[in-house]
């Protein structure tokens, strides 16, 4: 049997969820009225039930999530939410709260978050014993360890491919709610590693000011689609629920496109997971997308830094150099790539991240809205692209077709059309009229296929049509018309009514869980989870961060991410040229928020802790074993 493979894009709401669907997604994810790690990005369970019926006429799935963690007097809301979200038809939930595991739930499939520490072959593989039939994976990993996970359990596996990175492992992050009293976890990250920080050494000077030392670049491993593949992912999914249409269907339909390659030479093993077929008034190129620069991450272990250290803000396309200042314009490299509207970026002179609107070009020159001094040389980044926006906005930018095959005949009393789709859904109406030949001796045929292909506005498209007639009976146009019409729009109601939806009822059970001590990093904010944990042998658990948080001395956030290895000072990866130590403590300060920096050398990881935490410091050379520990 054929694996399918499936591209799997955000909706921030039904319109960019139908978007996303045109666009050539097999899913899509989207926010519930509650409970969802977006706050912004929220929809009643009307729009969600369009969105389901829209999505399964192509066949495609719609996952709802429901990944913040949950308190005690929200238990009952959410069950009864889940209840409702079933009932319209919604093919699976994507959670991070065990809580969920222990309710009353209806049989419906359960994903597991990327928030829920799906980080090793061990917690994948209880949660999948546990029911779950999909884990959406870290995003550090790196392709062996996808494949560990995969060669140890038949879970579905989804894995991050496209669009902004959490800095901190997810769920990990507590910045928000130690700098604010919000809590990412409930929905509410206040976006705190996209500030800009000062960088303080153990002696007290100051290494680098005002930089956004924890803002990295966004990810793009549209190249590396086959080796995770190949690893056993067979769910890229697109981050950003709070971005914009043109993001969306841009990067949406880039991946299709890239995906699609994959599947035509790969046609023996893989298939797409939906039906239909996009036709493109644009050429999607992900680098004219909302970004900050692009990064593989660790998919590829750590090989290159991922910071984006000058601003959080897009950064955009590559346009080329600023080659001469003329008045108050700009002769830049490549410039007949550029629009008037459009928005440039550049680093300025202040080695600050900076940009302009160009408001007119006029032979080579780019005169901006507001002219700002910049050095020959300065490279040159579009940030908005005011045609491409607009060519992407519009409805018919990408539109999904399902493919159709007509057969029109006649009847004893009339004619009979037969329509069967792709995937082999079939609907028949017959027209009872007189018969009456042509008047003319010119075959009726042709004109009656040109308008039984005029599908217009229906999702389909024509592939294959036969007309047999006995004779060249003369019909009149509005008739070919009506009979088209009912057959087509009966068939899309055939297709959204005959959807098979996957089911699965979750059972409780009590096999081990990985480890027996919890610690707040897992979550636990209410007494259904405490229970979940106990019956797997969990012995010790302690509170989730936002109900026992000490204000001055908690560790906020553990990353992969190394400030260390972006300094070039790594003792691990860059020995050999990394010159004289840091001297430590390396603290993190905005205004009066400052931060403590540990670095563990052996698995990679950073943490950062609130200023008045009491730490010890291991040398970086002990922890990796070059010297001895005293």
């Amino acid at each position: 049997m054929k694996k399918k493979v499936e591209i799997l894009a955000p909706a921030k709401n039904l319109y960019q969820g139908m978007a996303a669907i045109n666009a050539g997604a097999d899913a899509v994810y989207i926010g519930a009225p509650q409970f969802g790690a977006r706050t912004n990005a929220t929809n009643s369970v009307e729009d969600i039930a369009d969105m389901v019926r829209y999505a399964h006429l192509f066949k495609a799935k719609v996952f709802v999530v429901i990944n913040t963690i949950l308190y005690d007097e929200e238990l009952a809301t959410c069950q009864k939410l889940i209840h409702e979200l079933y009932k319209i038809g919604v093919d699976a939930l994507i959670i991070q709260d065990m809580a969920i595991l222990e309710m009353d739930l209806p049989p419906i499939v359960i994903h597991a978050s990327t928030q829920a520490n799906n980080r090793d072959a061990k917690h994948v593989k209880f949660l999948a014993d546990a029911g779950m039939k999909r884990a959406v994976l870290a995003r550090e990993l790196n392709l062996d360890q996808i494949r560990e996970i995969s060669e140890a359990t038949d879970v579905e596996l989804e894995f991050f491919v496209s669009g902004a990175l959490c800095v901190s492992f997810s769920g990990n992050c507590y910045m928000s709610v130690a700098n604010g009293e919000r809590s990412a976890n409930r929905g509410s990250c206040a976006q705190n590693c996209r500030l800009p920080y000062q960088l303080i050494d153990g002696k007290g000077e100051t290494l680098i000011s005002n930089s956004h030392l924890l803002s990295i670049k966004d990810l793009d491993l549209s190249d590396q689609l086959p080796n995770l593949i190949e690893a056993g992912i067979t769910s890229f999914k697109i981050e950003g629920r709070l971005k914009d249409i043109v993001y969306v269907k841009n990067n949406t339909s880039f991946l299709r496109q890239k995906l699609d390659a994959f599947l035509a030479e790969n046609g023996d093993k893989y298939e797409k997971a939906s039906s239909g077929r996009t036709f493109y008034n644009f050429e999607p190129q992900m680098d004219r997308s909302f970004n900050r620069g692009y990064t593989d991450y660790f998919v590829n272990k750590r090989k290159e830094k991922i910071g984006s250290w000058e601003s959080p803000k897009s950064q955009g396309q590559y346009i080329g150099k600023l080659l001469e200042i003329k008045g108050k314009g700009y002769v830049i490299e490549n410039f007949e790539e550029l629009n008037n509207g459009d928005g440039l970026y550049f680093i300025n002179e202040e080695g600050v991240a900076d940009g302009v609107q160009i408001n007119v070009i006029f032979n080579n020159l780019v005169i901006p809205n507001t002219f700002k001094p910049l050095p020959v040389g300065t490279v040159i980044y579009r940030n908005s692209d005011s045609e491409f926006n607009k060519m992407v906005e519009k409805e018919n930018s990408a539109v999904r077709k399902i493919g159709v095959s007509l057969y029109f005949s006649e009847t004893a009393d009339g004619f009979q059309l037969l329509a069967i789709d792709e995937d082999g859904h079939q609907h028949s109406s017959t027209l009872t009229i007189a018969k009456e030949l042509a008047r003319t001796e010119e075959s009726v045929i042709p004109n009656i296929k040109k308008n039984l292909a005029k599908t217009g506005n229906t999702p389909f498209e024509v592939d294959t049509m036969e007309v047999e007639f006995s004779q060249n009976w003369f019909l009149p146009t509005s008739k070919v018309n009506e009979i088209r019409r009912e057959v087509l729009e009966e068939l899309a109601e055939i297709r959204v009514r005959d959807y098979h939806r996957e089911t699965f009822q979750i059972e409780k059970t009590n096999h081990p869980y990985p480890v027996q001590k919890l610690d707040f990093m897992y979550n636990v904010a209410n007494h259904m989870a405490r229970e979940f944990y106990q019956r797997h042998g969990v012995t010790e658990i302690e509170k989730a961060f936002e109900l026992q948080w000490d204000p001055g001395k908690s560790r906020v956030m553990t990353t992969k991410y190394c400030v260390k290895y972006e300094l070039g000072k790594c003792a691990r990866f860059q020995r050999a040229t990394m010159g004289e130590k840091l001297t430590e403590p390396l603290t993190l300060k905005h205004g009066e928020v400052e931060y403590k920096l540990r670095f563990n050398c052996k698995p990679c990881e950073m943490e950062i802790w609130e200023k008045d935490a009491e730490l010890e410091y291991e040398d970086e050379d002990q922890q990796l074993g070059y010297i001895e520990k005293w």
